[in-house]
């Protein structure tokens, strides 16, 4: 049996630390549904699915803090994992889907796999909200991949994070149904 890498943090732990930093009603649905995606693209991938699902719950643990100062996003979520004891690994990642404003480049699986997943979020919520029902269930992944074209629509979502799901090996197709799928599953959550 493989041995375990040591996080530095349970998931009962991240949840703690989610819920003492993260307040925001919205970012806070916006976390959960990229935990849920995360924890499905490591099922399918053959991942860790504790250490995806954490990276993806607390990717923006500073967003309330940094939302006007991109350049310092994640830093802070960075220091305070540090501090923690948290594993580099997922400090590293977290930091990843910062890329572009921090100058480093994305080079691991889970690194693209949170761009990606943060990112449809987005998408996936703006298409359920044009449903009459204004629920997930409502949401089929054809309309996600139709509504992705449509730069008008959700226009924020960063369309190029999106398609970094093909760096770690799922078409855009297969990235939609897994996404939608793991947020449907927890649409309660979402109020969606």
């Amino acid at each position: 049996m493989e041995e375990r890498l040591d996080l530095g943090i349970s998931e009962e732990g991240a949840r703690e630390l989610f819920q003492e930093y993260v307040k925001a009603g919205n970012l806070a649905k916006h976390c959960l549904a990229t935990e849920a995606i995360m924890k499905a693209l490591a099922r399918r991938s053959g991942e860790d699915e504790i250490l995806w699902g954490i990276v993806g719950l607390l990717h923006d643990l500073d967003f309330e803090e940094t939302k006007d100062d991109p350049p310092s996003h994640t830093l802070k979520s960075a220091q305070i994992l540090r501090e923690k004891g948290i594993h580099p690994l997922i400090i590293q990642a977290i930091k990843s889907h910062n890329a572009e404003a921090l100058g480093m480049e994305r080079v691991r699986p889970i690194d693209f796999a949170l761009s990606a997943a943060e990112n449809i979020t987005g998408l996936i919520v703006a298409a359920a909200l044009v449903q009459p029902e204004k629920r997930l269930a409502s949401v089929k992944a054809s309309s996600v991949i139709k509504r992705m074209k449509e730069k008008a629509f959700a226009k924020n979502v960063r369309r190029e994070a999106i398609l970094e799901c093909e760096r770690i090996g799922l078409s855009l197709d297969e990235f939609v149904e897994v996404s939608l799928g793991a947020m449907q599953e927890i649409h309660e959550a979402l109020g969606l």
